[in-house]
């Protein structure tokens, strides 16, 4: 058995207790709705921040988060995880306004479009489109932007992956880091952790197959475009400072590995950070896992030692 943490396991027998439909089962609106009723009952509170709703060149809804105190002028783009599917600007407002907070930075939240009413390559034509509009300073930012870190969890880590490799050294400021947690990076991945870890530790293979088929298309033919696929990228030479988090209990552990260990092998400045007995998602959990809050503050110390 591996190992699982006290109060993942309290979460997970909870869960098994009282199980609910699975995504699978539902119309992405419906899973929409139970995604952000599970974020009422999971995720910490909000706390207080000064946040922005905008709308964005094109029609991109984004939401800025601005500390009380700002160490820079570098500004987070991150990209809200949800399977390319269910998550949007609510589902992730209490942890991009403690990533605000706790890291000192500007956060600017963007709501791409979902699958299957957009799909590929929809979401990473908005979250370009958005970085490009944000390394021009504009005047809704409130003061100029000196540097972008992209950053994301799960399909929004897969975001922070591609705009980075897509973005670095073509854009007015500098990206000066990226940061990815639990990200998906390889949707060919078939075995490992999709396998041990697809089933009983909340996000399932089959739910990942799911959220595939909705952004990519059933029986998809782009499955190793690197915009699909960072992994399978050609090259990652030069490539910004990178710190990547995995957990220990998640389907996509083994690619978020592969992917650290081809940043390095391309000489790519990474810090890798894996959460033993921890699940995918967990960062929108921290009032369910408290321990993640653990997590969520030591990738925010990595990200600040490769700032540094």
């Amino acid at each position: 058995m591996p190992y699982v943490r006290t109060d993942v396991a309290n979460l997970l027998a909870m869960m098994a207790a009282n199980p609910g439909p699975s995504f699978t089962d539902l119309s992405p609106s419906d899973a929409r709705a139970m995604y952000v009723g599970m974020g009422q009952m999971l995720e910490a509170p909000r706390g207080e921040i000064s946040s922005t709703d905008l709308t964005l060149p094109g029609g991109v809804q984004a939401r800025l988060y601005t500390p009380a105190t700002t160490e820079d002028g570098t500004v987070v783009a991150f990209y809200h995880g949800g399977g390319w599917v269910i998550g949007n600007l609510e589902t992730h407002d209490a942890l991009c306004a403690e990533i605000a907070r706790t890291l000192g930075r500007r956060v600017l939240a963007v709501d791409y479009r979902l699958a299957p009413e957009a799909q590929f390559p929809a979401a990473a034509d908005d979250c370009i489109a958005a970085t490009r509009w944000l390394a021009g300073s504009p005047a809704e930012m409130g003061a100029p932007v000196a540097g972008i870190i992209p950053a994301g969890d799960s399909a929004g880590g897969h975001m922070a992956a591609l705009v980075t490799r897509e973005l670095h050294g073509h854009l007015p400021v500098p990206i000066v880091a990226q940061w990815l947690i639990y990200p998906v990076t390889d949707m060919t991945a078939a075995e490992g952790s999709m396998v041990e870890m697809g089933d009983g530790y909340v996000l399932t293979k089959a739910t990942m197959d799911w959220f595939i088929d909705a952004y990519m298309g059933k029986g998809s033919d782009k499955l190793l475009h690197p915009w699909a696929s960072p992994l399978h990228a050609e090259t990652l030479d030069g490539l910004p400072p990178a710190m990547l988090m995995t957990c220990g209990l998640d389907p996509l552990r083994d690619q978020g590995r592969a992917y650290a260990g081809r940043l390095i092998e391309h000489g790519v400045r990474t810090i890798y950070r894996e959460a033993a007995g921890q699940i995918h998602g967990c960062f929108t959990m921290r009032q369910a896992i408290p321990s993640a809050q653990d997590d969520l503050m030591g990738c925010i110390a990595d990200l600040k030692r490769l700032l540094a």
